[in-house]
């Protein structure tokens, strides 16, 4: 069977070709892996294990088996397609991890820089710190308060990664420690960034630190001196449309003396890579996210496999304990990151007889059986549908946006906008009847009869979008959500912004979807009253416990889920697992890599069109 015979997208194919162009002797299993490599990459990993198909078929369908694991990495070691560590090829081979090269640098120098900054301890005035953090965060009871401790450690170290689930105070001990910092001598001077991946993001990010902000029993000189605007990664970096560079690196830095990410569970590792370069040395960088939700859409989980291995040991307890008053467990830390990283664990959102945290406890636990059981309890604020079908979904969602679309005739933004965020419509795919596409497809075909709306008509009351890309000149945003009203002006789709409701003639919107159904990756970072999760009826690789727990966790007061028992079990105990070498690399130092052979040698022409 020949390469042409194997089911490989366009991506892969043209890769393969390129690589027979640089080596036409290459063997079929080499370029076999490189093909396996780039599709992986696709699927979110950073690297291909290559224990992971040793032996098997990569192609179910196709009966063609690789060869074992020791023939199959000697195969690849022979090949001047490929390189090791420090080598310079277009495929790199890493113990069994076989990266594109970019991405093997990516990950190599991410865990460099992220490791200098957790082991710099910049000059602090502790005595002034214990001040600052003992009065922002006398309001908690809570014992250890963990959202002073993440403060404290923020302070005192250039790296904090503060994970928490919805309701932990994230924003709330960022603003606080951001005050504390503020208070320390030089203070006055620190150049402080708020960035996140996407613009909704943002402006979420500098909503609440801007509501949060008033509340702080500090002066009206560091109140003046917290952010309250931030900015997309994206266009912090600088990116220049499709090409990989950015602006900002390390040979021409952020001016910033502090930079605080939101929702950093979303960034990739290209990106985080591209972040931590740019950032100057002696700058704080704070990575604010969850741990739990869904990783980037892009390859990576780098917030995740930061949060690897966490822990104090009694040195940095005593320290803590010192500084704080609180009294930290000790834990040997198995990352090298140590004690950079914190987790906020009580939630404000979810009280302790919470239907919703307590149904997330179980889903981060994998225990299908007790998420199942708990679902059959008839908890106030929770609903399962065991049996769903498509037309029954689509006339309880009818009957869910009826409020809105009542609300919305009236044309009043406000009003429109509260009555859509009280309840929404999550999905795992975009695809198929329980799907995005299907389900706004019924709906708005259901709304348009009931409005008498002309079928070809796109626009009408009540319609609702969401922005598929950043429009910078309109200050409309990937992810941004419009909804289109009547006016005496006709329509008109209004967006929800920093000082009130902007509307557009619906021709000047950029690209956008449908938006009464939405899919759980599109959810991220945005709360409403009521959530309907609707899995597929067939499994899926999308179903994972880091879905179903984001889906769930958008709620605020009450989650109904429609899926198959089977189907729910499935999300529970799949957990979503990226292949990459970050972890392993923060917590074990590395050799030093081996110097390129004449076998990894490459065209330098060639080298610069690969890489």
């Amino acid at each position: 069977m020949s390469l042409a015979d194997l089911p490989l997208g366009p991506l892969e194919r043209a890769f393969v070709a390129s690589l027979q162009r640089l080596e036409p002797e290459a063997a079929d299993n080499v370029l076999m892996a490189a093909a396996l490599c780039c599709e992986a990459l696709s699927a979110g990993d950073v690297c291909l294990p290559l224990q992971r198909l040793a032996g098997r078929r990569p192609w179910p369908e196709i009966d063609l088996a690789l060869p074992p694991l020791a023939t199959w990495r000697a195969q690849l070691e022979a090949s001047p397609l490929v390189g090791g560590p420090g080598g310079y090829a277009p495929l790199i081979l890493h113990a069994d991890r076989l990266y594109l090269a970019r991405y093997q640098a990516y990950e190599e120098q991410l865990a460099e820089r992220l490791l200098a900054r957790a082991g710099a301890r910049p000059e602090v005035d502790e005595a002034r710190l214990a001040d600052s953090l003992a009065r922002l965060f006398a309001f908690n009871r809570q014992v250890p308060d963990w959202q002073r401790l993440a403060a404290a450690q923020a302070v005192r170290r250039r790296l904090a990664v503060i994970s928490g689930g919805p309701g932990t105070g994230k924003t709330t001990t960022v603003v606080r420690l951001l005050a504390a910092l503020l208070e320390q001598p030089g203070g006055e001077r620190l150049a402080i960034g708020l960035a996140a991946p996407t613009g909704k993001a943002a402006a979420r990010m500098a909503e609440a630190i801007r509501n949060a902000k008033a509340e702080l029993p500090v002066s009206e000189t560091v109140r003046a001196a917290l952010p309250d605007e931030a900015r997309t990664l994206h266009r912090l970096l600088g990116s220049r449309g499709d090409s990989p560079r950015v602006r900002h690196d390390a040979g021409n830095p952020l001016a910033l003396d502090v930079l605080v990410v939101d929702e950093a569970s979303m960034v990739d590792l290209a990106l985080m890579a591209k972040l931590v370069e740019a950032l100057p040395p002696q700058a704080r960088l704070i990575l604010l996210g969850d741990k739990d939700q869904l990783a980037a859409v892009e390859a990576g989980a780098v917030f995740a496999e930061l949060c690897e291995g966490r822990g104090f040991d009694a040195q940095a307890a005593a320290e803590l304990q010192r500084l704080t008053g609180q009294a930290v467990p000790v834990l040997a830390p198995q990352s090298r990151l140590g004690d950079a990283v914190l987790l906020l664990t009580h939630s404000h959102r979810f009280a302790g007889d919470s239907g919703i945290g307590e149904l997330a406890r179980r889903i981060n636990a994998g225990d299908a059986p007790a998420t199942r059981a708990l679902l059959e309890q008839g908890r106030a604020d929770l609903a399962w549908n065991a049996a769903p079908s498509a037309v029954a979904l689509v006339e309880r969602l009818e009957q869910a946006y009826a409020p809105y679309l009542q609300v919305a005739g009236e044309g009043d933004p406000a009003s429109a906008f509260a009555a859509f965020n009280a309840f929404r419509a999550l999905t795992a795919q975009r695809e198929g009847a329980f799907g995005v596409s299907g389900l706004n497809e019924a709906l708005e075909a259901r709304f348009k009869r009931q409005l008498k709306v002309p079928v070809r008509e796109r626009w009408y009351p009540g319609r609702a979008v969401m922005v598929r890309q950043n429009d910078y000149a309109l200050g409309l945003f990937n992810g941004d959500i419009g909804l289109c009203l009547g006016g005496a002006d006709g329509l008109r789709v209004y967006f929800e912004g920093d000082e009130g409701f902007r509307g557009f003639a619906p021709a000047r919107l950029p690209s956008h979807d449908c938006a009464f159904a939405m899919t759980v990756h599109k959810s991220q970072g945005s709360e409403f009253a009521e959530v309907l999760l609707a899995l597929p009826e067939q499994p899926s690789p999308l179903l994972t416990r880091a879905l179903l727990y984001t889906g769930i966790t958008r709620a605020k007061r009450q989650v109904e889920i429609w899926a198959l028992p089977a189907r729910l079990a499935e999300a529970v105990t799949t957990r979503a697992e990226r292949a990459s070498g970050l972890a392993e690399r923060l917590a074990v130092a590395l050799a030093a890599p081996p110097p390129a052979t004449p076998n990894e040698q490459v065209p330098a022409g060639d080298q610069l069109r690969l890489f």
